[in-house]
């Protein structure tokens, strides 16, 4: 039966794919964003994922960012690598992954369609099919799993957690009941994430019911004041956080609110201003505009200052 093969515990980062300015993938830049994320202090590395834009990678581009993420990171964090598509494109994806060398795997949902409880935990199933590689199940879009669905992933041996991005706490909390209810060993153990946008703003609702691991976005390009927020979290000081909220993440999660996709994008323009070789994304995503960018300069630069302070 799998299990986490090293313990996904601290801030986990979720690093871009950075594209020329003609979109083809840029794997020295992308390097250079994966050294940073682990000088920074990632705990672990979730590389392809919807941050670095899965669904706009080939086959071949997604088992090319995985060889150049195990290869700059030499073991000193796990790495994790995106799956998902339709049944057949996802298993591929998850058998790729195993060839690769991966740490674990992010099943994302189904492609376009969704079907009953039954029919969610079919797709998880065939997807994964016999590999031994952990697999974490996000649930979210075409992907939203039952209290029942949910009890039944722990019938996938491969399967180790669930990441919700659907933002549904009451949802969450019963899961996490029906699943803890079981009593085995591997109940106790299942894994559960915080996944939505900006996870910090929902950081305390999914803590209060035992949700502690999220990633972040901020990551990308503030990896100080996300780390800064994480230990307050973990600590219990409100002050700091609420602080960091006021200061830096609301505002923030405002400007990304004015266009779909900006979750992705609007990361990505403020790790361009931090430095960082990531280029544009690819469509659908659309870039902020100039006047969006320069908005977005001054939150984080606000952010630093808020950070400093504390």
């Amino acid at each position: 039966m799998a299990q986490p093969p090293a313990p996904l515990e601290g801030l986990l980062a979720f690093p871009l794919t950075p594209f020329s300015d003609t979109l083809s993938l840029d794997l020295d830049a992308f390097a250079q964003n994966v050294e940073r994320h682990v000088e920074a202090g990632a705990g672990a590395l979730f590389v392809a994922c919807g941050t670095g834009e899965f669904s706009s990678l080939s086959p071949a581009e997604h088992a090319a960012v995985l060889a150049r993420a195990r290869e700059v990171v030499r073991g000193r964090v796990p790495v994790w690598v995106g799956a998902g598509g339709g049944a057949a494109t996802a298993r591929a994806a998850v058998a790729a992954a195993a060839d690769g060398g991966a740490d674990g795997v992010l099943l994302l949902p189904p492609y376009l369609v969704s079907g009953p409880p039954e029919g969610l935990v079919h797709f998880v199933r065939y997807a994964v099919a016999d590999t031994s590689t952990p697999v974490i199940v996000y649930h979210r879009s075409t992907g939203i799993f039952t209290e029942s669905a949910a009890v039944s992933l722990l019938g996938v041996p491969s399967v180790v957690g669930l990441k919700d991005g659907f933002g549904d706490v009451e949802l969450m909390h019963r899961v996490i009941t029906a699943v803890r209810s079981v009593g085995t060993r591997r109940a106790e153990r299942f894994c559960f994430f915080n996944g939505l946008p900006t996870a910090e703003v929902s950081a305390h609702a999914y803590s209060a019911i035992g949700v502690t691991r999220y990633s972040s976005a901020v990551h990308c390009f503030a990896p100080e004041i996300a780390h800064r927020f994480h230990r307050a979290l973990a600590e219990g000081d409100s002050a700091v956080t609420q602080a960091l909220l006021r200061g830096f993440y609301l505002p923030f999660v405002a400007l990304r609110d004015e266009a779909p996709g900006f979750a992705v994008s609007l990361v990505k323009a403020a790790a361009r201003l931090r430095g960082d070789g990531t280029g544009p994304v690819r469509p659908p995503l659309v870039d902020p505009t100039e006047e969006q960018i320069e908005r977005l300069r001054h939150l984080v630069e606000n952010g630093y200052r808020v950070l400093k302070g504390l």
